[in-house]
C-alpha cells in the first residue's frame, strides 16, 4: 500500500513499531517516504496508558496508541509540507487528524476489518469481569467507528463483505461513503516455484502460520491441538504440526514438544514452511475481514482446511479448500490430504485472477485529489 501510493504522492509516515524485529526494515522505508516518524512502542506502558479509557470514557485502543510526539510531529508536518491528503490505517490512528482543526483535510481510513465486532466476538467466550471489558470495548470501537466514518471523507474495508457489514451500524449518508477494497498477494513473492525459497530442515506435515501473540490465533491453535490434532494423531502417530509465528504466548510455548507440536518462534522467512507442508490449517474460531494466511498458503499452491469463520470474504472454492467447523469434520480433511498429496494449483490461479497486490490497490490513489502531491 505504501508503494502504491507512493508512485502518486510524496509520502510523510508516522507509526509505530511494536516488534524489535521490524527495526530491520526501517531504512527500506526512505524509498518511499520523504519524511517518517518511527516511534518505539512498550507495550507495558502502552496497556497502563490504555487504562485511561476508564476514565476518559474512550476506547481502550486511543490512549494506548496516543504519542504526544506523534501528535505534535503531524501537526509540524501538516503546517510545514500544507498537507491536503490524510491517509490513516486503522481506527486507533484516526485520533490524530480528527476534529474541527482537520475538517479541512482530505481524510481516507483504512479500518481493514470492523474491529468493533472482533470484541464482540470475543466476549462470548468470556465471563464475569473479563466479559464486561469486552463488550464495554465492542460498543466504544463501534461507536468511535462510527464518528471517523462520519466525519472523514471515506472509509475502506478490506473486503465487499467487511464493508457491507459495517454499513449495518451507520447511516444512509455514511454508507455512501464506506467501500470494500480486496486484499492482496504478494503472488511473486509467495510462489511455490519461486527459486530464493530454501527448503525446510525439518518434515511439516501441518502447518499453521500467524502472529502468536494475537488472542485470535492463540484460540485457534489451542483449538486445533485439543480438538482436532489428536485425531489425526490417532490416524497418523508420526505427523509434525508447525507452529509458525513470533511472540508465542506461554500457552503456545507449553504446546512445543508435545504430540509432535513444534512452535517455532519468530522465523525470517515463513514460505518455507508454507512450501514444505502437506497441508495448511486455519482453525480461526475468531475472525473479521480477509486472512493472509489463509491467502498466501493459495498463493504458494498449497491446500487448506479452514473454519468458515477463516474463509469468509474469499470466494474461491475448489477441491482444494475444505471448510470444516467441527473438530470430527477438520481432522478428516487433514488426514484426506496427508493420505493424498495435493498441488493446489486452482487456488494460486484463482489468487492471480483475482487478489494481486497491483489490481487491488490500482483504485487507491483515485480518491485522493488530482490536485494535490502530498499525503501524509
Amino acid at each position: 500500500m505504501l508503494k502504491a501510493l507512493s508512485q502518486s504522492f510524496d509520502i510523510y509516515l508516522a507509526c509505530f513499531v511494536d516488534d524489535p524485529f521490524d527495526w530491520q526494515y526501517a531504512d527500506k522505508l526512505d524509498n518511499y517516504c520523504q519524511q517518517k516518524l518511527l516511534i518505539k512502542q512498550n507495550k507495558t506502558v502502552s496497556k497502563i496508558k490504555g487504562l485511561q479509557a476508564f476514565i476518559s470514557g474512550e476506547a481502550i485502543s486511543v490512549p494506548y496508541y496516543y504519542s504526544r510526539r506523534m501528535a505534535k510531529w503531524t501537526n509540524d508536518i501538516i503546517a510545514a509540507h500544507k498537507i491536503k491528503q490524510v491517509f490513516v490505517y486503522s481506527s486507533s490512528m484516526a485520533q490524530y487528524v480528527a476534529g474541527e482543526n482537520y475538517s479541512e483535510l482530505n481524510r481516507i481510513i483504512d479500518f481493514v476489518d470492523v474491529d468493533s465486532d472482533k470484541w464482540n466476538q470475543y466476549s462470548e467466550g468470556k465471563t464475569g469481569l473479563a466479559r464486561w471489558v469486552y463488550k464495554r470495548e465492542w460498543r466504544k470501537l463501534q461507536s468511535l467507528e462510527n464518528k471517523i466514518a462520519e466525519e472523514f471523507q471515506h472509509s475502506l474495508f478490506v473486503s465487499p463483505q467487511e464493508a457491507n457489514l459495517f454499513k449495518q451500524q451507520v447511516s444512509e449518508s455514511v454508507r455512501l461513503k464506506v467501500s470494500g477494497m480486496l486484499n492482496g498477494v504478494d503472488t511473486a513473492f509467495f510462489d511455490p516455484q519461486n527459486p530464493d525459497i530454501q527448503s525446510a530442515e525439518e518434515n511439516i506435515d501441518v502447518v499453521f502460520t500467524g502472529a502468536m501473540d494475537y488472542w485470535a490465533n492463540i484460540d485457534a491453535v489451542i483449538w486445533f491441538s485439543e480438538k482436532v490434532w489428536p485425531l489425526v494423531k490417532a490416524s497418523y502417530p508420526k505427523a509434525s504440526f508447525f507452529v509458525v509465528g513470533g511472540n508465542p504466548s506461554s500457552q503456545i510455548k507449553a504446546l512445543d514438544g508435545q504430540l509432535g507440536i513444534k512452535v517455532t518462534g519468530r522465523v525470517q522467512d515463513v514460505r518455507p514452511y508454507i512450501k514444505s507442508a502437506k497441508v495448511v490449517v486455519a482453525p480461526l474460531q475468531i475472525a473479521r475481514g480477509l486472512q493472509n494466511k489463509v491467502l498466501e498458503a493459495m498463493s504458494m499452491a498449497k491446500p487448506v482446511v479452514a473454519t468458515s469463520m477463516a474463509i469468509e470474504g474469499i470466494e474461491a472454492r475448489n477441491e482444494e479448500i475444505k471448510i470444516c467447523d467441527n473438530a470430527q469434520d477438520f481432522s478428516q480433511q487433514v488426514i484426506d490430504y496427508l493420505n493424498h498429496s495435493t498441488c493446489a494449483d486452482n487456488s494460486r490461479t484463482w489468487i492471480l485472477e483475482n487478489l494481486q497486490w497491483q489490481s487491488s490497490l490500482s483504485r487507491l490513489p483515485s480518491l485522493f485529489k488530482d490536485d494535490e502531491l502530498d499525503v501524509n
